[in-house]
């Protein structure tokens, strides 16, 4: 399989988690970047995401969409990067809980805030989440463990809960907890991440705001 990246993105999107992810592995990698609206169902880019959004990530004969699924799929495809436990390292489970985590309760939850959404305390069995307040809970204490959610080993799945985090408190949808402001502003000062944050803020439209 050829080894050529090519990375579909905005930089007003979830691309910015995929992009960091892609700075971390330290490959070359190839980006597209598609406007919103019809650039995005475009019979070519329905091909690579049937969703028309965006990100999307080729690699060789492989496409893998979804900002924690790239995460995943990167840190496996590019081990010497070192971003994910072997799989029989007991670090794989607590990786994988918080890859997870943050792709479903967390996502789910910024969602909801945003939106306006709030759950009845009699349904919160019916929502992969539960509460809000339980969600923020967690995460205090998932970050409180050490530098990183992996405790003192830094892996993609920071690069995916952590983006979240960092966007959830800026947009006032997660609550600004102590321990989430010096985790989110402990990764965020990685080299990788600051050449993404560079990188996507120079392709913002005239305006726009990371």
């Amino acid at each position: 399989m050829s080894d050529d990246l090519v990375f579909y993105t905005n930089p007003m999107s979830r691309g910015r988690i995929v992009r960091w992810m892609l700075e971390e592995i330290g490959q070359p990698y190839r980006t597209e970047i598609l406007a919103y609206g019809p650039p995005m169902r475009a019979p070519a880019y329905l091909a690579v995401n049937p969703m028309g959004k965006v990100p999307a990530l080729r690699h060789g004969a492989a496409v893998v969409t979804e900002a924690a699924a790239i995460c995943a799929y990167l840190a496996d495809a590019f081990p010497a990067a070192g971003l994910a436990p072997a799989p029989r390292d007991p670090l794989r489970g607590a990786y994988y809980r918080w890859l997870f985590f943050g792709a479903g309760p967390v996502e789910a939850v910024v969602s909801d805030t945003a939106l306006g959404v709030t759950v009845p305390p009699d349904k919160e069995a019916m929502v992969g989440y539960g509460s809000k307040d339980r969600v923020m809970a967690v995460l205090e204490a998932a970050v409180g463990q050490g530098d990183y959610l992996l405790g003192e080993r830094f892996s993609a799945a920071d690069v995916y809960l952590g983006s979240e985090l960092s966007w959830g408190m800026a947009f006032g949808v997660l609550e600004k907890r102590p321990a989430l402001e010096r985790y989110v502003a402990r990764i965020e000062a990685r080299p990788a991440a600051i050449r993404a944050r560079e990188t996507d803020d120079a392709l913002l439209p005239p305006g726009g705001a990371a």
